[in-house]
């Protein structure tokens, strides 16, 4: 264990870290925070897999030490700057109620829009208006368990680096490729020319998703399309979509929330692709 205990919030590093709850200077050091074990698992898993950057730094109390050993020790082999913190260090760092006492710097994971484009496998994601972080985040996990091979985020959607998308995603971020700042009409049209049937998730489609697998249209290679959870997906992004389709209410309940209604739809496609 490290012998001193970083205490000074004006530290070099401490005020470093501290400015990447910000996304302009996320935005220009390319890197962000990630709180929590889970979180820094998976970074720390990337970074074991060859990735360098998906983790620099680790701020860590003493108790967060000796109740996550094997974090710490899994930092320390891959060369990773390890920093015992106090608990107001962290604090400071993090972005929760309850700080859980360990805080990973860690680089940006996004990829270039043209590599998902160019082979974008058989379910994608593409996040459109989405401004709330925790339903990205949300939908980011629900992609992940679903089987996506990427998400999208187009140009007028959230941060995906902000704390809250990164707790709501459980780690989900480091899993599968993402793309950020994508224009609308192009990827749209991207995803279309390479086969990929787009759906618009909306409340108004004439059809629902059990009358689209009846009719045999989530079998195939899909791209589906999730908006703003206020206003949902503006009339005309819904245009460049092949068809607007609607998950059934059975009960009733007005509606569902964005990421509850993005896991439905997923789950529907990955059935019918599997089956």
């Amino acid at each position: 264990m490290a012998s001193s205990e970083l205490t000074s919030a004006r530290s070099a590093r401490v005020t470093s870290a501290r400015k990447l709850a910000k996304r302009a200077f996320r935005a220009r050091d390319r890197r962000f925070l990630a709180e929590g074990p889970q979180a820094v698992r998976e970074a720390l898993v990337a970074r074991a897999a060859g990735d360098e950057r998906a983790v620099t730094e680790l701020f860590v109390t003493r108790e967060a030490w000796d109740r996550y050993p094997e974090l710490v020790a899994s930092a320390e082999d891959t060369g990773v700057d390890v920093h015992l913190a106090s608990g107001e260090i962290v604090a400071g760092l993090s972005q929760t109620v309850t700080p859980q006492g360990m805080v990973a710097v860690c680089g940006f994971l996004d990829v270039p829009l043209a590599d998902v484009l160019a082979e974008p496998g058989a379910l994608v994601v593409v996040l459109a208006h989405v401004r709330d972080p925790g339903n990205a985040g949300t939908v980011i996990r629900a992609a992940d368990a679903a089987g996506a091979s990427a998400v999208i985020l187009t140009d007028a959607s959230v941060d995906p680096y902000n704390a809250k998308c990164v707790r709501a995603s459980a780690g989900s971020l480091w899993h599968l490729p993402i793309a950020v700042a994508a224009p609308v009409a192009p990827t749209l049209g991207a995803l279309r020319e390479a086969g990929l049937r787009v759906f618009a998730a909306d409340g108004a489609g004439e059809r629902d998703l059990d009358q689209a697998d009846d009719a045999g249209l989530l079998a195939g290679p899909a791209a589906w399309v999730f908006g703003n959870e206020a206003w949902g997906l503006p009339p005309e992004t819904v245009a460049l979509c092949d068809e607007a389709l609607r998950v059934p209410i059975h009960g009733r309940a007005e509606s569902l929330n964005l990421a509850t209604a993005a896991a439905v739809c997923l789950y529907a496609s990955a059935r019918a692709q599997r089956r």
